[in-house]
């Protein structure tokens, strides 16, 4: 059987099977669907023609709109990077990231809500703490985290990435402080701080009787409060990592920069190689231990283990996977960005040109205008969806 490369055709390959053998959660079962009909007759057309030119447009499938759907994404991606126009500050900005222990895994796995809010609460908290420290920089900064769950081959590992004002608001909002140009904190200080602010929320996690963690198989011994603080005495001696790249510079590449992380899915079709006898062989990058970058590599799963892999990573439903804190939290939209970016200028730390050229980063083009005058598109005809399960291998 000939499969396309690409994650739609190897569910509707693959998909019905696998939830034969092995089940899956309803909201899981929502996103195989979803990604398997997108942009197919499952989920209808159109069909449009300029009103000016002799342009017709192909028959143009549905999409899902379905956030993991590697085909949905390009369109979200170039809308946030608009957006996201209004909220990034003239300055250079870091990326830092945040990363939880692999023991902690199957925790997080089975309570995917409150483990994920215990991490975007526990890094926005670290970043507040050490950049407010009036011995480090003291000034609130601007930041926006997106969570990951993935790694390039599939496997489960939750971390957070952000990218951070290069300074912020002094503590009394009267002028902008503003970081060193290739340093924003020490590394190992963020790291002990992240680790405390992550252990601590998780101990109310644990103690609250109202709300109480999922508690079985592997991690069922956790219930009892002698065991779970050994469990903390044990996380307590890593080092758990936590890392800064170097400063980005100007609006329009910070915001293409890290829209490139906010819409990104577990695996883009970009990098399925080939699907044959049942397998899946897909491309990886491939890091040496002291994190050099080696380039990519060619990996192998069948076809189940693949599934299987790409569903650890399904949000809950309406969780929110991007938030905005400090300066550009949403309260804050209308007060403090025209601030800053009036104490920005005044500090004379404004970022340098980004020297791109402004059309590639222009909205997605409108499917109402015609690509070749510039005339409108009117619709020649609509396809009804063909109501089909994806799944039923009957």
């Amino acid at each position: 059987m000939r499969v396309e490369p690409t994650l739609g055709a190897i569910f509707r390959a693959f998909g019905g099977e696998y939830l034969k053998r092995r089940g899956a959660t309803e909201r899981q079962r929502a996103v195989m669907r979803h990604i398997a009909t997108c942009r197919t007759p499952a989920l209808g057309g159109h069909k449009y023609a300029c009103d000016s030119c002799d342009h017709r447009s192909v028959i143009t499938w549905n999409s899902c709109r379905d956030r993991h759907c590697p085909l949905c994404q390009g369109r979200e991606s170039a809308k946030w990077v608009d957006a996201m126009r209004q909220r990034i500050l003239p300055t250079h900005y870091f990326h830092v990231v945040f990363t939880v222990p692999h023991e902690l895994n199957f925790l997080m796995l089975l309570n995917k809500k409150r483990c994920y809010d215990i991490l975007f609460k526990a890094s926005a908290e670290t970043l507040k703490k050490v950049l407010g420290d009036p011995k480090r920089l003291g000034a609130k900064p601007a930041f926006t985290s997106v969570l990951h769950t993935w790694t390039q081959d599939l496997q489960f590992h939750a971390h957070v990435h952000a990218i951070v004002s290069g300074g912020g608001l002094s503590l009394d909002k009267k002028s902008w402080v503003a970081s060193r140009p290739n340093f924003l904190a020490p590394v190992k200080v963020l790291s002990r701080v992240f680790r405390g602010k992550f252990l601590e929320l998780l101990s109310h996690a644990q103690a609250d009787c109202d709300d109480p963690l999922v508690l079985r198989s592997d991690v069922a011994c956790l219930a009892d409060r002698d065991e779970f603080d050994r469990f903390k005495s044990r996380l307590r001696l890593k080092d758990w990592v936590v890392y800064v790249k170097e400063p980005l510079r100007g609006p329009l590449a910070v915001c293409k920069y890290f829209a490139g992380y906010t819409h990104r899915v577990g695996i883009s079709n970009k990098r399925i190689v080939a699907v044959t006898d049942g397998r899946v062989r897909f491309l990886a990058r491939h890091r040496a231990k002291d994190g050099t970058y080696l380039g990519m590599r060619e990996l192998s799963l069948d076809a189940d283990r693949f599934i299987s892999r790409f569903l650890l990573h399904v949000l809950p439903r309406g969780y929110t996977r991007i938030r905005h804190y400090g300066i550009t939290a949403p309260g804050n939209i209308k007060t403090q960005i025209p601030l800053a970016c009036a104490l920005i200028k005044e500090a004379n730390a404004l970022a340098k040109p980004d020297g791109e050229d402004d059309r590639d980063t222009q909205p997605p083009t409108d499917p109402s205008v015609c690509p070749k005058c510039g005339g409108r598109m009117l619709l020649l005809q609509t396809f009804d969806p063909v109501r089909r399960d994806p799944f039923d291998t009957s």
